[in-house]
């Protein structure tokens, strides 16, 4: 599989992650753009690729500056016509217990992961509704999906990353456009002292950026969550167990309280492919209990 004739963009793409999803990139074939909040981090990047033979455009924004983010992508179409992959990785730590935790902090985590992705996003989107291609990737986390002591904000963002997947993906689709989500567990500045040295020799950010390919290529799935580290590769999903009906009444608080248990339970679970889903099955299941409760 190759990305030859394809313009990427990979923001905090000046080290750690970023510089491994970019190098692999360029080495599939594509064209790529480095987006750092350091120019200098960004031209070391770029004249890396450049280097190996690749091509490469090294650009200084930060994610959270529309103006900025939207006149980089102005220059990308203007140089090289088109913008066919957008891999939102940039993002911060500010790692406190949610008692301890100020609300700047928090607003600052959410700013860059979950603003930083919007804008940049919706920067390249018009672009690739026109050419009626597109490939995004949000950076998601398992702190967002399962949850991590001291890591509220930053679990909130990446969680709300998969929802705006889930949607954009939806929306995207008639444009040739395929939104999914990256969970990456690797050794960077950011993991640095989190995990414990033994795992962190095992994590080299270079053994995940191989999942890219899977999500960034003509053949790419949609609303897809890969979990990667360690050279190792999985996939999350959010289901809805079949549940069971309740109704209404005065008990019927408690007769969610006595069958929470039946209403968990996750045999028969579904992936649905779109948030009605959820009320159309309520409804069906209260459309069929009505004759029944009439014939009593």
């Amino acid at each position: 599989m190759t990305l030859e004739g394809r313009v990427a963009i990979i923001t905090g793409a000046g080290g750690g992650l970023g510089r491994q999803h970019a190098l692999f990139l360029a080495r599939s074939g594509a064209a790529v753009v480095v987006n750092d909040v350091s120019q200098a981090a960004a031209d070391g990047v770029a004249h890396e690729i450049e280097a190996s033979g690749g091509r490469a455009m090294a650009v200084a924004a930060s994610v959270t500056d529309d103006a900025a983010v939207r006149g980089l992508a102005r220059r990308v179409t203007g140089e090289w016509g088109r913008i066919d992959i957008l891999v939102n990785n940039a993002g911060i730590l500010r790692d406190k217990s949610f008692g301890k935790m100020t609300l700047d902090a928090f607003r600052e985590v959410v700013e860059v992961h979950l603003m930083g992705a919007v804008i940049c996003t919706q920067a390249v989107w018009e672009t690739m509704r026109a050419q009626s291609y597109g490939r995004i990737v949000m950076t998601t986390s398992s702190s967002g999906l399962f949850g991590n002591f001291g890591q509220a904000n930053y679990g909130a963002a990446k969680m709300a990353l998969v929802g705006l997947m889930q949607t954009l993906a939806i929306e995207g689709a008639r444009y040739g456009i395929r939104v999914n989500c990256l969970a990456p567990t690797a050794a960077t500045g950011m993991t640095a002292g989190v995990l414990p040295p033994e795992s962190l020799a095992r994590l080299d950010p270079a053994l995940v950026s191989p999942g890219l390919l899977a999500l960034v290529g003509d053949a790419a799935p949609t609303r897809m969550i890969l979990c990667a580290g360690a050279g190792h590769f999985a996939t999350a999903s959010i289901e809805l167990s079949q549940g069971r009906l309740v109704g209404g009444g005065n008990d019927a608080a408690a007769r969610v309280v006595a069958g929470l248990d039946a209403i968990a339970d996750r045999s028969g679970a579904i992936v649905p492919d779109r948030g009605f889903i959820q009320a159309e099955r309520e409804v069906a299941s209260a459309t069929q209990a009505a004759p029944a409760a009439q014939g009593e």
